[in-house]
């Protein structure tokens, strides 16, 4: 399915708004998409923070090229829409560089992995909760996933790697959710209350504790009709 028609669709079927960020142009006289630049509330440009990508990357990400990576797993739905911006062109959006996503599902297991004493459960033969796009004209990536859940001594996250066009490594980040929401979602929505609220927060957590304004998502809807995540990563390209 083409990305317009399954934002179009999806976006339609969660019965939500798509929040769409705000584009200045470089050049009024310049009509060229590639040129537009999404700028932060206070006009910043600030590169997204590097993360580390393990201990659970995917292993073979060139032959997950996706947009639903809900695979099996059970969960609210959550459509993902990051968009990446080019930190040494003023944060013009950075088209056709490829964006590998993965999370955790609701029970704090990821695919790929499993069998250790780091997840117990063994799922080395799955590839859930995993995908690839390549940018639009717009910087954008969409995927279909679920809320994640969590696990011991971690914030609730999604990782991300970017490469550009060649392939070549940009940014390896991870994506922090509102706590609040998270708080909500894990006492409430009955997929995933068994566990109760993570026991590690924002602050406190080994990836995000020296900060993550710039790793904070947006994120809306509800548990009824699923959420939308908004956010936009700056790399040097």
């Amino acid at each position: 399915m083409e990305r317009k028609e399954f934002i179009k669709k999806g976006f339609s079927a969660l019965g939500l708004a798509v929040v769409s960020p705000i584009f200045i142009r470089c050049d009024d006289s310049d009509d060229d998409p590639t040129q537009e630049v999404v700028s932060g509330g206070d006009g910043s440009c600030e590169v997204t923070p590097s993360e580390t990508e393990g201990p659970f990357p995917t292993k073979n990400p060139t032959s997950l090229e996706r947009v639903d990576i809900r695979s099996d797993r059970e969960g609210i739905e959550m459509a993902i829409n990051i968009t990446i911006l080019n930190g040494n062109n003023d944060c013009a959006v950075l088209k056709e560089a490829y964006v590998d996503i993965w999370h955790c599902d609701r029970d704090g297991n990821y695919s790929e992995y499993g069998g250790t004493g780091m997840q117990m459960t063994d799922y080395t033969s799955a590839h859930f909760l995993r995908g690839r796009q390549q940018t639009d004209v717009s910087g954008l990536v969409t995927f279909t996933s679920i809320f994640p859940g969590w696990y011991a001594s971690r914030a609730p996250h999604i990782h991300v790697h970017i490469y550009d066009a060649s392939g070549k490594s940009l940014l390896v980040t991870q994506i922090a959710f509102p706590e609040e929401l998270c708080n909500t979602v894990y006492t409430t929505a009955t997929q995933y209350y068994t566990k109760g609220t993570q026991d590690t927060s924002n602050e406190r957590d080994n990836v995000f504790g020296d900060g993550y304004d710039l790793e904070l998502a947006t994120v809306t809807g509800n548990i009824t009709d699923g959420f939308v995540l908004t956010h936009s990563i700056v790399v040097n390209a």
